[in-house]
């Protein structure tokens, strides 16, 4: 079933694309701004073509297709597996960090911290001679 409406949605929609592609332009574009009336630029009144009713049609065939597609969907109804963790109490898995570019990834260089504690006080320090 969801093969067969699938099917259809492609058909339609290459049907759709057709019967657009096939208008006629409103006339003008843009150049009618520059002096045209104002029906050219709302759109005025026009006669309802059958590409123009096909182009509506096969609009409201394509909304109706997706829609049943969505409730069809074989995948409906199946958790994320995140989410499904998540539910279950354990933990989601840590995303995985690109490297960005320009920047070492490589911490076997780095410097290793120290390990013998800092003085808790400052040591004593001698004063100079003066000369």
């Amino acid at each position: 079933m969801y093969y067969f409406l699938l099917t259809l949605l492609i058909l339609d929609g290459l049907i759709l694309a057709a019967a657009v592609l096939l208008q006629a332009g409103q006339g003008g574009g843009l150049a009618s701004f520059g002096g045209g009336t104002t029906d050219l630029v709302v759109g005025g009144r026009q006669a309802a073509t059958l590409l123009t009713k096909a182009s509506w049609w096969c609009g409201g065939i394509f909304l109706a297709l997706a829609l049943l597609l969505t409730l069809v969907s074989p995948s409906r109804g199946s958790g994320s597996e995140v989410l499904d963790r998540i539910r279950a109490g354990g933990q989601a898995p840590a995303p995985a960090s690109l490297p960005l570019e320009g920047v070492t990834t490589d911490t076997s260089t780095a410097a290793a911290p120290a390990t013998t504690p800092a003085p808790a006080t400052p040591a004593p320090t001698t004063p100079k001679p003066a000369n």
